[in-house]
């Protein structure tokens, strides 16, 4: 197959290619995926390759609106209910998953992560395929998420067969992760649909992760640029250092919106931004820790804690 680095708005080429074992990178209201077909193990073998992500780290299962939740987990009464209250949208789910799953998407492990995918683009492609799509972040493993078709053209060049462009993502950071394999709901990852989302609509407290990494974004260092990021909860705390780093003569940037939405839909393209200019430093100011801002701080805290 050639391989080739373009970008396009044309899904049913995509959807021919996956058909035929390539990997395309897709846009979703939350990043951009880097995706192929779940059972062509050649090609998921290779996404894993050219992110340089471990294959025993699972890859979440991205499905059609109309799917059959039995073929691909076990669901529970709540896991159906959040299922119905919140897909398509940004809400992943950890069940236990069914024979139709295979290894190399879930690292040998018994669960499966699954969601249904907002963006009318990538739902129109997934109408087009015979499967469903795993679809991992369309960036080097551990590296700054993409939340355009440029920046994945920048991260991935030739290493992807095709970039489906959907325009900028809707929410800019990934979707929450929550696992549904026992009594007690744990959020493996924060994202835009927040303990208090789930907490109202099936009465049932969420914990914080705990126990073995089992889903994306639950290492300690993700999402990271080059730059050293630091981080501040007040403005006037990064002000105090911007003087010193001034004194120093110490190229920095500083991370900050007061909108959160804004912030959510900014910050890649910022931490992005530093590493092209240059910058050795970033001053983030910490969001407040509700809403989206939940999920703000978690991304900022792994992108730092790369240079702890």
């Amino acid at each position: 197959m050639t391989r080739v680095s373009q970008i396009t708005t044309d899904v049913a080429r995509a959807a021919t290619l996956l058909k035929n074992g390539a990997i395309v990178a897709i846009p979703t209201e939350t990043v951009y995926g880097l995706a192929a077909l779940v059972h062509q193990e050649a090609a998921v073998m290779r996404i894993y390759s050219v992110k340089g992500r471990p294959t025993h780290h699972p890859l979440i299962v991205h499905v059609a609106k109309d799917f059959d939740l039995d073929k691909w987990g076990i669901f529970s009464s709540t896991a159906r209910l959040l299922a119905s209250e919140f897909w398509p949208g940004p809400l992943t789910l950890l069940v236990k998953r069914t024979a139709h799953v295979p290894d190399w998407v879930t690292g040998g492990r018994d669960t499966v992560a699954v969601r249904v995918p907002q963006h009318p683009m990538c739902q129109e492609l997934l109408g087009l395929i015979p499967d469903a799509l795993v679809a991992p972040s369309a960036n080097r493993f551990g590296r700054v998420s993409p939340t355009t078709a440029q920046h994945v053209l920048s991260d991935l060049g030739s290493d992807v067969d095709l970039i489906l462009d959907g325009g900028p993502c809707d929410i800019g950071v990934e979707s929450t992760i929550v696992d549904c394999t026992q009594d007690l709901l744990q959020i493996l990852r924060p994202g835009a649909i927040t303990a208090m989302d789930i907490f109202t609509l099936t009465g049932r407290t969420l914990s914080d992760a705990v126990g073995e990494s089992r889903a994306p974004g639950m290492m300690l260092s993700h999402y990271a640029p080059t730059a050293k990021v630091e981080l501040y909860e007040s403005q006037d705390e990064a002000a105090i250092r911007s003087s010193q780093l001034n004194e120093m003569g110490t190229s920095y940037q500083h991370l900050y919106f007061e909108d959160v939405n804004e912030y959510a839909l900014r910050l890649y393209d910022e931490l992005r931004m530093a590493d092209i200019n240059g910058v050795k430093i970033v001053l983030a100011v910490l969001p407040e820790p509700t809403r989206i801002g939940i999920a703000l701080r978690d991304r900022l805290k792994k992108a730092s804690h790369r240079q702890a």
